[in-house]
């Protein structure tokens, strides 16, 4: 590849990394030596790029600086439709609608060659199970989870008992026939999992929960033993 793109592919690797990611795995992913490395680091923060570190600890890119991108290359369009397609077919139609829209924004700027590609997709999605649909606008719990607010839910159980539950909703999975948020619950003090079908009702309250939402993550995600760099 150029260097032009080397570059931006370099950018795009720094991107992808929340946590000071070294030399050694950056020139081994673009394929460079380490001197070709530090080079691009130093010509990229010539251009304004904010890229905190130094050699023998890592690299991690601040948020502020942009450059061009490269057209899509044939693997990335076949991975950005698949996904989306999977989105239109197995999430809620207000994620169904944005993933039809996002395709579009994309088709616009792409070259007639590569919008064909697109367009005729050679990957499909195989057939899946029937979602289990509940009652709640499954809109409704991303909007309390971005906002960081508090949810008032009725919430019936495997047994069919039913409960009112206040929740601080950290996130939302979507899996092959249930949707499940997950959320600190007030009424048992810790972390549990809620499917959206058995929820009855669903209201977002004024009060904001207590933590960041990006703190509360962190906690649910240790309390499930999951890589904190995952």
């Amino acid at each position: 590849m150029s260097r032009a793109e080397r570059l931006l592919s370099l950018m795009q690797i720094l991107r992808r990394h929340r946590f000071p990611v070294t030399g050694a795995a950056l020139s081994k992913e673009l394929g460079i030596s380490l001197r070709s490395l530090y080079r691009d680091i130093a010509a990229l923060q010539g251009q304004g790029a904010r890229i905190d570190g130094e050699s023998g600890i890592g690299y991690l890119l601040r948020p502020g600086f942009t450059l061009p991108p490269l057209n899509f290359t044939e693997e990335e369009i076949e991975a950005l439709v698949l996904g989306s397609r999977w989105v239109e077919r197995r999430t809620d139609a207000r994620l169904a609608r944005a993933a039809r829209d996002a395709q579009a924004k994309i088709a616009a700027v792409l070259p007639p060659g590569r919008r064909e590609e697109m367009e005729l997709g050679s990957l499909r999605l195989g057939p899946s199970p029937p979602i289990i649909e509940g009652t709640v606008d499954l809109g409704l719990l991303r909007q309390a989870i971005r906002q960081e607010r508090k949810l008032s839910v009725r919430y019936r159980d495997e047994k069919g008992r039913l409960t009112r539950r206040v929740l601080w909703p950290v996130a939302l999975g979507y899996f092959d026939r249930v949707r499940v948020l997950a959320a600190w619950c007030e009424l048992r003090e810790g972390f549990r999992h809620f499917r959206a079908d058995r929820m009855e009702s669903a209201e977002i309250l004024e009060e904001a929960y207590p933590r960041k939402r990006s703190e509360l993550q962190r906690a649910w995600r240790a309390a499930q033993g999951m890589d904190a760099e995952e």
